[in-house]
């Protein structure tokens, strides 16, 4: 199977009221990764390696409980 590609990247700023629209997050630097899903679920993923990408409909990157650093948006 081929991955998914996606036509727009932009980096992200997490905010706690900011929203965005996303259909995945690529994540440069290393940490923990707050987001409100398409779904309305407040998630925090720990942990998330460098260079990981997660495959989630995201609708807001929270700054509450995101260390992770160079995180770009994807879709």
């Amino acid at each position: 199977m081929l991955p998914r590609l996606f036509v727009n990247a932009v980096a992200v700023t997490p905010h706690d009221t900011n929203p965005n629209d996303f259909d995945a997050l690529y994540i440069g630097g290393a940490g923990n990764v707050t987001v409100v899903t398409e779904g309305n679920q407040t998630t925090l993923f720990t942990a998330v390696p460098v260079g990981a990408v997660l495959y989630v409909r995201v609708k807001q990157v929270k700054a509450t409980g995101t260390t992770a650093t160079a995180i770009v948006g994807l879709n």
